[in-house]
């Protein structure tokens, strides 16, 4: 018997995430989309309706898994700043095995509204989470104070900054590598250990 092949909704998906991470939504055509999977224009347009319609979904899809890669981590790991460790290292794994996902985020966040706020929406709870978390934290002095939510910027940042810009490391010197990306991760572990562990 053949292979049951994944349902053409999934698919597009799946294509589509990839295709908006590498190349931007605005440079990403449903046509070349469609023949990149074998499809028609009209198959996409059957499951989705439009360009943005399709956007829409990969972005709560993707929020969603993040959600749940998040939130699963974080039920794992302890507190205090072995919880920070444990979701840098998640992101960055992230970043080795599945680097259209941070792309889409990237994307994301240049093309503004409505679609930003639709990505902020879906990771609401995560966000709120890792707030509250980090709070909590700072008020037991386990953790230094800042301010969470420019925290949580700044790391956000520094991840996506080196997860995927692989030409501005190439033009900072450092060649994107597994290694390089693993060597990332250990510094930037260092320094938010350094910024947040009470000494």
């Amino acid at each position: 018997m053949a292979p049951v092949s994944r349902p053409t909704r999934q698919r597009v998906l799946d294509a589509a995430l990839v295709a908006f991470s590498e190349r931007g939504f605005a440079a990403t055509s449903l046509d070349d989309l469609a023949g990149d999977l074998g499809l028609t224009k009209q198959a996409i347009l059957y499951h989705f309706g439009s360009k943005d319609s399709l956007l829409s979904a990969v972005i709560d899809r993707t929020a969603a898994e993040l959600v749940g890669l998040f939130d699963a981590e974080v039920d794992r790991s302890g507190r205090g700043f072995s919880r920070i460790e444990s979701v840098v290292r998640v992101t960055f794994r992230l970043a080795a095995r599945r680097p259209e996902v941070l792309g889409l985020l990237r994307q994301v966040s240049r093309l503004g509204d409505p679609h930003t706020s639709r990505l902020a929406s879906g990771l609401g709870s995560l966000m709120e989470r890792a707030t509250g978390f980090l709070d909590a934290e700072m008020d037991a002095g386990r953790l230094r104070r800042h301010e969470p939510r420019f925290l949580l910027l700044s790391a956000y940042s520094a991840v996506i900054g080196v997860a995927t810009e692989p030409e501005v490391m190439r033009a900072m010197g450092v060649e994107p590598t597994l290694r390089s990306l693993a060597q990332a991760r250990a510094e930037l572990t260092s320094f938010l250990s350094d910024a947040l562990v009470p000494c």
